[in-house]
């Protein structure tokens, strides 16, 4: 697994109707907060495991460690700040979903950060059956319907220390008229500016075959693009790399490396 680098930007935009809406989220202490993050139910090493988790045992090292790697490798990027991450497959399969929970998951081990995963393959999500949350009070696309159900309902922990998901909510075809909207603009600044020490990953759909990940990558501080190994040639990686500003492609990561 391997990562390359460069830098990053953010556009931003809020309405007075979502402001409203969001109020009630201000930016507090975030470490006053961290230790609040009590979990109702804590996954188990076996747990982890059956996840495709990693986790803090001795059998997880190598996968944890090239995880740590990627987080060291955006953390220098971002000298200092926190940030919000795409992360985006070349071609549907190679694994971008499975990157982005790892690395969430890596960033919720620093006992003075938090991690916030975002389920935005609207299509095809996947990461509340991943981390077998239950999106009872529904997701990402009941939200941006309705902004006035407030973000608090669309949250749920996973039961890993300091990690929550946004899970997509209800399937649908076409999410670009969805993440180039404005309740999502303001739910974005919203989300990152209440703590100073989280971090957001987006889990974004196939760059192939649809505009959506370069739509949201304008969410992004820094895109990592998710190539298969053995699967995405060196031609599609760099047709997929094209589809974003260079100055916020931090990287990319193989996948399934031997």
């Amino acid at each position: 697994m391997t990562i390359r680098d460069t830098s990053h930007d953010i556009d931003e935009t809020v309405t007075n109707e979502v402001t409203r809406a969001t109020s009630l989220v201000r930016r507090t202490s975030s470490r006053h907060v961290i230790t609040r993050m009590a979990e109702t139910t804590m996954l188990e090493p076996a747990q982890f495991d059956r996840m495709r988790l990693i986790h803090r045992e001795e059998s997880a090292r190598p996968h944890s460690d090239a995880f740590r790697e990627i987080r060291t490798r955006l953390l220098d990027l971002a000298n200092g700040h926190n940030f919000v991450t795409l992360l985006a497959a070349v071609s549907p399969h190679s694994g971008s979903s499975f990157v982005a929970r790892n690395l969430a998951t890596a960033f919720a081990f620093d006992v003075a950060k938090t991690s916030l995963l975002i389920d935005c393959n609207l299509r095809y999500p996947a990461q509340h059956k991943a981390l077998d949350v239950e999106p009872s009070s529904g997701g990402l696309i009941e939200f941006l319907d309705a902004p006035g159900r407030g973000i608090p309902s669309m949250i749920y922990p996973t039961g890993i220390p300091r990690l929550r998901l946004i899970p997509a909510g209800t399937a649908r075809e076409n999410g670009s008229e969805y993440f180039s909207s404005v309740p999502m603009r303001a739910a974005m600044k919203t989300l990152r500016g209440r703590y100073m020490d989280r971090y957001i990953f987006l889990d974004g759909p196939a760059i192939s075959g649809s505009p959506d990940a370069r739509i949201l990558s304008d969410l992004a501080d820094f895109v990592v693009v998710v190539a298969g190994y053995g699967r995405d040639t060196a031609k599609s990686i760099s047709q997929a790399v094209a589809n974003f500003a260079p100055g916020k492609v931090a990287g990319v990561v193989f996948n399934h490396a031997p």
